[in-house]
């Protein structure tokens, strides 16, 4: 087999989900490092760098960051397209790793997103009335937030398909019961769906636990040659396809409200994989929101448009199912920093190292990471495999 073929060769993530000791450079820095210790990679081997920023307060950008990390790289991407950040730099890595660009790229991601604000960060929200330069002039003077923008998404859904309250809140349900069997998981304390859909309505139809969690984390991923990650300490994990697409930006230029850009961007990637949805062990989707990852559902092809509401009914999504979803408890009970896609990655890897402890999908020989940027604007799909067969 080629030695240009691409793989995940080590995975660290740091402290999390309220790491009050840490700010965000050295969320960068702890993972890097357990990175390292993960891969049994030297340093001095990195010719290859990605990061995006994770607060936007912090000198974490990405010239300023391979300086403290100590990385002169002959390949940088600083690409930043929020949630789907991380995922995008996969399918860069893999084709510059194929190039001969670089041998060992390293990702690292960092962010002290609670600690600097608390459960209740503004992402760029702006007050009713306020003037505005860009795009957001066109939506803030109706008052329109981050929430809001998925709730007409989830709103729309519900009108085309008759989607549900309580069908929304089975995901929910579903990431809290994995999260239960990951001990740093910001909430483990078991949901029901009558739990969700009593919660606090914070933007109609989304109730408070429809919506991801506030914390601080980060994360580093290694990606080298397979013949490199003979002699690493992980066995080598496959990308067998990566892709990425973007329908819109601004949430008022969504063509159609139940579509979003993974039914494009997984077609590629399950194209590039030579496998179907019907293949894969477990799903790791970034669940911003319930609405999110039904969506998600459904554009990649692990069911049909429309039918996402009673395919999450079937328990599917749970340990045991046919489809275990965010087995780490996800964005929506384990952690979300604010730019989670780095997370997806490593749990996928951790699935297929078979290194998942309580929450191991059993025999996983393929697992789906797809990060969503903006407002369901930007998705970037990885499908990876522990061989290439």
């Amino acid at each position: 087999m080629s030695a240009r073929v691409p793989v995940i060769a080590g995975v660290g993530l740091s402290d999390y989900p309220k790491a009050p000791h840490l700010d965000a450079v050295g969320h960068h820095v702890l993972a890097f490092q357990r990175m390292l210790d993960d891969s049994g990679l030297e340093k001095k081997e990195i010719d290859g760098y990605m990061t995006a920023q994770g607060n936007f307060a912090a000198p974490d950008n990405g010239g300023t960051m391979a300086e403290y990390l100590g990385i002169d790289p002959r390949y940088y991407d600083g690409t930043a397209v929020g949630g789907s950040t991380f995922e995008l730099y996969v399918q860069h890595a893999a084709a510059a790793i194929r190039d001969g660009q670089c041998e060992a790229i390293v990702m690292t991601y960092g962010s002290d997103l609670y600690t600097q604000s608390g459960t209740n960060p503004s992402f760029g929200a702006k007050q009713p009335g306020e003037v505005v330069p860009g795009a957001l002039q066109y939506e803030s003077p109706w008052g329109n937030t981050l929430i809001g923008a998925y709730a007409m998404a989830a709103q729309r859904h519900m009108y085309e398909y008759g989607t549900t309250s309580e069908q929304l809140a089975e995901i929910a349900v579903a990431c809290r019961m994995h999260a239960g069997l990951n001990p740093n998981a910001q909430y483990r304390k078991p949901l029901t769906v009558e739990d969700v859909v009593n919660s606090r309505m914070i933007a109609d139809p989304l109730h408070m636990l429809d919506c991801c969690v506030v914390s601080d984390g980060g994360g580093a991923i290694l990606i080298t040659t397979e013949e490199r990650a003979k002699d690493l300490k992980q066995p080598p994990i496959y990308i067998l396809g990566a892709a990425a697409a973007q329908t819109h930006w601004n949430i008022g230029q969504m063509p159609d409200y139940t579509v979003t850009a993974a039914a494009r961007s997984g077609e590629k990637a399950f194209a590039q994989a030579g496998v179907r949805p019907e293949d894969i062990d477990t799903v790791q989707l970034y669940d911003s929101f319930t609405i999110t990852a039904l969506l998600m559902l459904e554009d990649l092809g692990f069911c049909k448009k429309g039918e996402g509401g009673p395919f999450v009914q079937t328990g599917a999504l749970k340990l045991g199912g046919a489809l275990p979803l965010n087995t780490d408890g996800g964005a929506l009970s384990s952690c979300h920093p604010g730019m989670r896609g780095i997370f997806l990655l490593a749990e996928a890897t951790r699935q297929l190292r078979h290194q998942a402890g309580d929450a191991q999908v059993e025999g996983a020989e393929l697992a789906l990471a797809c990060g969503s940027g903006g407002w369901l604007s930007a998705m970037g799909t990885v499908i990876l495999g522990r061989s290439t067969s």
